[in-house]
This record gives C-alpha cells, sequence and structure tokens, in this order.
C-alpha cells in the first residue's frame, strides 16, 4: 500500500457500494488501483498524465472519474457509505452547519468548448452539468464556490458547486434539500437534522420561513442592517428572530470540514473544465472524509 493509498478498513466499507465488473474485454478489472489513482491526484492535485505509473494508465483512471461524474455514481457511493454511518449511529444529527468556500480556478479549468452538454451512458446528459461550467470571473480571476451542509462530526451531508459569485442565501434550500440520508431498515430516507446554524450570509426572511416550514430549529445571526431597520419600526418590526448563542458556536464544525476538504489539491485550486467533473471530484473527497473512522 502506498502513502495515501486506501487502507484495508476503508476499501472493505467502499466496495459493496462500487458498480460490478463488467464481463466483456475484461472491463474494470481492479477498481482498488484506479480509485487509489483517483485519490492520489486528489491529494497531490497532479495532471492525469503525471499520474505514477504503479496506478496503471492515466486515460483509464481519468475516464473512470469522468464517467461516474456524469451518470451520479460518485453520488451513489457517497449516499451509500452515508447510510452505513447512520446504521452505526456514526452520523451527529444534532445539529448541521451551513456555509461555502471560495475555491480558485486554475487557467486550465477555462475554456471548455460552448457546446450542448457531454453524453453520458445512453445518451444522457451528465448529472450535474451546468452550462457556465461553475466558473465566476472576478477582479481576482475565476473561481469556483463550493456550498455545503455538514454534520457535527465534521463531514459533509450534502454539496453543491456554483460560480464563484453566487450569493449564499440563493441556493440555501438546494443545499439542506440534498440532505438525503437512506435508512437500511426501510422506509423515507432522512432529511431533517434536530437543528441548524449559519452565519448573517443566511439572514433573510425567506430561508426563515423556510426552515420554520420544516420545523427545523435554526441558529442564524441576524445581520446589523436588519437589527437597525426592526428597531426603527418600533412594536411593527416585531420580535427579534429566537438565537441560540450556544449552538451557533458549533458553527466552526464546517469551517473545518471546508478545511479537510481542502486538504485535497484538487479541490482547493480548481483543475477540471467541466462543472460536473469538478462536483465529482468534491465528492471523491467527501466519501474519503466518511470512510475515515474517528476514534
Amino acid at each position: 500500500m502506498g502513502r495515501g493509498d486506501l487502507s484495508k478498513d476503508e476499501w472493505a466499507r467502499l466496495e459493496p457500494h462500487l458498480p460490478a465488473y463488467g464481463c466483456r474485454g475484461g472491463r474494470w478489472k481492479d477498481h482498488c488501483k484506479v480509485i487509489n489513482g483517483i485519490y492520489f491526484r486528489e491529494r497531490a492535485g497532479v495532471p492525469w498524465r503525471d499520474l505514477p505509473a504503479r496506478f496503471g494508465k492515466w486515460k483509464t483512471i481519468y475516464e473512470r472519474h469522468r464517467r461516474w461524474s456524469a451518470d451520479g455514481t460518485w453520488e451513489k457511493i457517497l449516499t451509500a457509505v452515508q447510510a452505513d454511518a447512520d446504521a452505526e449511529d456514526r452520523v451527529d444529527w444534532s445539529q448541521i452547519s451551513v456555509d461555502s468556500t471560495i475555491c480558485r480556478a486554475h487557467q486550465h479549468a477555462s475554456g471548455a468548448r460552448k457546446t450542448a452538454p457531454e453524453r453520458g451512458k445512453k445518451g444522457a446528459p451528465p448529472a450535474r452539468h451546468s452550462s457556465d461550467e461553475g466558473l465566476g470571473r472576478s477582479r481576482g480571476g475565476l473561481t469556483t464556490k463550493i456550498h455545503l451542509a455538514s454534520e457535527g462530526e465534521r463531514r459533509p451531508l450534502g454539496l453543491l458547486v456554483t460560480p464563484g459569485q453566487t450569493h449564499d442565501g440563493t441556493v440555501f434550500e438546494a443545499v439542506v434539500e440534498e440532505i438525503r440520508v437512506p435508512r437500511q431498515g426501510g422506509g423515507h430516507p432522512r432529511t431533517r437534522p434536530d437543528a441548524l446554524s449559519a452565519d448573517k450570509a443566511y439572514s433573510c426572511r425567506r430561508i426563515r420561513s423556510y426552515l420554520r416550514r420544516r420545523q427545523i430549529p435554526h441558529s442564524i445571526l441576524e445581520k446589523t442592517d436588519q437589527i437597525r431597520h426592526r428597531l426603527a419600526r418600533g412594536s411593527a418590526g416585531g420580535r427579534p428572530p429566537a438565537f441560540d448563542r450556544a449552538s451557533y458556536k458549533r458553527r466552526n464544525e464546517v469551517e473545518r470540514t471546508i478545511n479537510a476538504l481542502k486538504n485535497f489539491r484538487a479541490v482547493a485550486t480548481r483543475f477540471d473544465k467541466r462543472a460536473y467533473v469538478f462536483h465529482g471530484t468534491v465528492t471523491v473527497a467527501a466519501i474519503r472524509l466518511w470512510l475515515w473512522l474517528r476514534p
């Protein structure tokens, strides 16, 4: 086993959720070697062509990553390992935190052809195709934003990739609705945490109404101008929204989740041209966080 490769315990938890090996033409002879090659590229951030020869042909590794990003295989694997953790009572539902992070996009991430969406298995478009390719332009250059919801043990429950200029509040509902952990004993998947915390960027009436409608207790810090406007209206301004300062202190958990994801250099800096491939790259990093067992 090389440095950074999947351990025996990690492989034992991951293997049951991988697609079956093909028969014709010896397709997919060794998932383990290929996935270790994908993780090497995630950690080191090297070009696909520079992968060490011990992982096999770089084209094989890249194509499997691209295909599994296109047809949603990586997302299915992430959901499966989350379900395993939930069955073992290793998911902290007591509170989740929502936040986002900016990733600088390398110059190699730009220049994708403005054509019809690439076609994946059976002619279907990629599961996470985006016409803007998730790239935003600012004075600092090209950027991409990762939005995620993290559980108490600092692992992602749901994530989205958008252009860097996207405001956090506009995709809050979409991020929370990404939380969908199946129950192995049957029944509806779990989609609602016991509580939620978020920073000032998510302080608006629409988000608070959405959380009340779903009966999710929340601690979202109110913006200074919102406090001023409410007080200026007197009794017509209504009461201040409920805020639990002790719960809000746990918001650092999502910051630490972001830090863990950005330990993968291919996540901290985007090299993938296509948005759905970069979403797959982030999902692969999230899978690794779920495979690690904490004492």
